[in-house]
């Protein structure tokens, strides 16, 4: 990589330092805090709205490598457009709460938006019933990193791990430069407002940040896949502690009739956090288990890639064991 294509990759670690600094300056001085209520995991009013560093940290990054003719364009209009639509309803919602329908109507706008551009460019043809499980796909990973940012730093720390892992992961196996610089891009965003949000957190995501991270991500792993359809066990792999918290939350609570777009506090990090006491030591945990056992799992698959299904069920099973055990889905009153 040249000395230019490095700055751009890493300059929005820079810039959403400093933005996420202007942007909790601006929500204190506003009074737009995210106050604890009973659904709350945090005890302190908090300044919200600091994912908006991360959206034009990395937005900035991708015009930056699009210019530089480093990333394909489909790719780029797929993850700028989409992003910002997801971004806008976000942040409309951080502000003033939005329609469940509402939101979900953007979400699929977005989702459909990706897959469109990304078809127009070199890649196997999907079928009706592939692109549907990938439409919802998007949907699903943008909408579970908004039900996981709810600690301080676990939803940032989570973006730089997939993002930095995955980008490296890619190029191991030969993947596009493009796809990598991107989620480099992404990860170097994530980490300059991890800076504030880590715990105790100074500022917290929002919609606007989260729903974000989901959406690229999940849409960078679709066009990783395009290439190499080992690639996408690996973002499956490396993602692992989010898409099972979350699923089996849902699952679990959509067998006991609840309303699954209700604010809740019974996701297995949330539970955590009320045992141990402590957000630093959830997220630490949630590290750890992403550096010593996600990440050599990925790298196994990447290695074997004849064996990459089998390596997804070896890593994702203690996984499910443990969020179950820690609570994933239980009722609240349990």
């Amino acid at each position: 990589m040249s000395t230019v294509l490095y700055l751009v990759v890493f300059a929005p670690l820079v810039v959403a330092f400093v933005l996420t600094f202007v942007m909790r300056r601006v929500s204190l001085a506003r009074g737009l805090l995210d106050v604890p209520n009973e659904r709350s995991s945090h005890a302190t009013p908090t300044p919200r709205g600091g994912g908006v560093a991360i959206v034009i940290g990395s937005l900035g990054a991708f015009i930056g490598l699009w210019l530089l003719c480093a990333v394909d364009t489909n790719l780029f209009i797929a993850l700028a457009g989409g992003g910002l639509a997801v971004a806008v309803i976000g942040l409309i919602d951080d502000r003033r709460p939005l329609p469940a329908s509402v939101r979900l109507i953007v979400h699929i706008a977005a989702a459909a938006w990706a897959l469109t551009w990304l078809a127009k460019s070199s890649g196997p043809h999907l079928t009706a019933a592939i692109q549907l499980v990938a439409l919802l796909g998007i949907i699903w990973t943008l909408n579970l990193y908004n039900f996981m940012d709810g600690i301080d730093g676990i939803a940032a720390s989570e973006g730089v791990f997939v993002s930095w892992a995955g980008a490296g992961l890619l190029l191991l196996a030969g993947g596009s430069f493009g796809i990598a610089a991107m989620a480099l891009a992404v990860g170097a965003a994530c980490l300059g407002f991890l800076i504030w949000n880590w715990p105790p957190a100074r500022i917290f995501m929002g919609d606007v940040g989260s729903a974000y991270l989901g959406y690229v991500i999940g849409v960078l792993a679709l066009a990783g896949a395009r290439e190499n359809a080992v690639t996408l066990w690996v973002w499956l792999i490396l993602g692992a502690v989010f898409f099972v918290d979350a699923t089996l939350t849902l699952v679990r609570r959509m067998f006991r009739g609840e309303r699954v777009h209700q604010a809740h506090r019974s996701h297995a990090y949330q539970w955590l956090a009320r045992r141990w006491a402590s957000h630093k030591r959830v997220t630490v945990a949630v590290l750890a288990v992403n550096l010593f056992w996600l990440l050599p799992c990925a790298g196994f698959a990447i290695a074997n890639p004849e064996l990459a299904p089998w390596a997804a069920l070896v890593a994702v099973t203690p996984v499910i064991v443990w969020a179950f055990l820690a609570g994933a889905g239980r009722p609240e009153a349990g």
